[in-house]
C-alpha cells in the first residue's frame, strides 16, 4: 500500500523508571504494508516501547504518530494490539470476548467477529468458556481480537507464544496473508528470530532502549559482508591456510562445516580466490558461500540473551 504518511512513527521516544532509562530516544518508522520485526534482547525495553506506542503506559519524551494521529485516543481506531499474554473474561466465551472488544472499540458486529474466529483457527471452538482454552488457544483468540475491529495496524508482543511448530507456520502464514490481501501493516515483536527472517519486510534491533539497527531484513543480513567456505577437500589444511593468509583481501575467520576453512573475502572475488589457489598448486574441492542469518545478525549488534 502506497502512502506517504507512515503507519507508525517514533521519535525520540523515551521512558524512564526512577532513575532507570528504559526506552532511550527510540525511533521507529514503520510503512503501511510492512510486517516489521521489533527485536531486542531481554530487557532491551521492548515491551516498554510498545505500551508507550499505543498509549497504554505514559511517555517521558517523544512523539508517536499512528497514521498521522497523534492523540493515543484517536490513534486508538487504527490499531488492534496483543501486549504480552493476553488477558480474557475466562468465565465467557471467546464470541462474547470477542463482542465486549467491539463494544470497547465501537464499531463492527457479528461479521467481524465470525471472519477473526475463521481466520485464526478457532471455528467450532468459539462458543466455549475461555478458562477450558489451552495456551496456545488463547494466543490465537489474542490474536482474533487484536483482527476483530479491522484495524489498519496490528501490533503484536511474541504472538506464537505457547504454539506448536505447526501453530506457529499457522500464524506465520496468517500475518503473511493478511499484510498480502487485506493491506494490513503488523509490527510484531518475537523472540523466535528464524520466523521473524521468514515473515518480515524489515526489523529494527533494539538494545538498552536505543535502535542498534534497522531497515530491509536482506539488506541487513547482507550488509556485514561475504564470508565464503573452502572445502579443504585433498589438499592440505595447513597449506591452504598459509596460502590464504599469504593474499590480500582474504583472511581465514575459522573452521566451516566438514573439515573447510572459513574465510572473510574483503577484496577479492570468490573467483579471483579460486584461481589464486589453483595457481599455488592447491585443488579445492568446493566453495560454498555463506548466507548469514537474521540471528547471526542479532547477535554480532547485542550482548545479551535473545527473548
Amino acid at each position: 500500500m502506497a502512502s506517504d504518511v507512515p503507519a507508525l512513527e517514533v521519535s525520540g521516544l523515551t521512558r524512564r523508571f526512577g532513575g532507570r532509562v528504559a526506552v532511550d530516544a527510540l525511533s521507529i518508522r514503520v510503512n503501511p504494508g510492512d510486517v516489521y520485526g521489533f527485536l531486542g534482547p531481554n530487557g532491551a525495553g521492548k515491551t516498554t516501547a510498545i505500551r508507550c506506542m499505543l498509549g497504554l503506559i505514559r511517555k517521558d519524551a517523544g512523539t508517536v504518530k499512528i497514521f498521522g494521529e497523534t492523540s493515543p485516543v484517536a490513534a486508538r481506531r487504527h490499531v488492534g494490539a496483543m501486549v504480552e499474554t493476553p488477558a480474557f473474561h475466562t468465565w465467557m466465551s471467546a464470541r462474547d470476548n470477542l463482542r465486549r472488544a467491539l463494544d470497547f472499540h465501537g464499531s463492527g458486529g457479528a461479521a467481524d467477529i465470525n471472519w477473526a474466529i475463521e481466520l485464526v483457527g478457532l471455528k467450532g471452538r468459539e462458543d466455549e468458556q475461555v478458562r477450558t482454552y489451552s495456551l496456545g488457544m488463547r494466543q490465537r483468540l489474542g490474536i482474533a481480537r487484536a483482527l476483530v475491529a479491522r484495524p489498519k495496524l496490528m501490533i503484536l508482543d511474541e504472538p506464537t507464544n505457547g504454539l506448536d511448530p505447526r501453530g506457529m507456520k499457522e500464524v506465520r502464514d496468517l500475518l503473511a496473508r493478511l499484510a498480502r490481501t487485506e493491506g494490513l501493516t503488523i509490527l510484531i515483536s518475537s523472540h523466535l528470530l528464524a520466523e521473524i527472517q521468514l515473515l518480515c519486510t524489515r526489523v529494527g534491533i533494539i538494545e538498552h532502549g536505543r535502535m542498534v539497527a534497522e531497515g530491509d531484513v536482506e539488506e541487513l543480513v547482507a550488509g556485514k559482508g561475504r564470508v565464503q567456505e573452502v572445502d579443504v577437500g585433498a589438499s592440505d589444511p595447513a597449506a591452504l591456510a598459509r596460502a590464504i593468509e599469504a593474499l590480500d583481501g582474504v583472511s581465514v575467520v575459522g573452521d566451516g562445516e566438514e573439515e573447510r576453512l572459513r574465510v572473510a573475502l574483503d577484496a577479492l572475488s570468490p573467483a579471483a580466490l579460486n584461481r589464486a589457489l589453483i595457481e599455488r598448486g592447491l585443488d579445492i574441492d568446493a566453495m560454498v558461500p555463506i548466507r548469514r542469518s537474521l540471528e547471526d545478525l542479532f547477535l554480532d549488534l547485542t550482548s545479551r540473551e535473545i527473548t
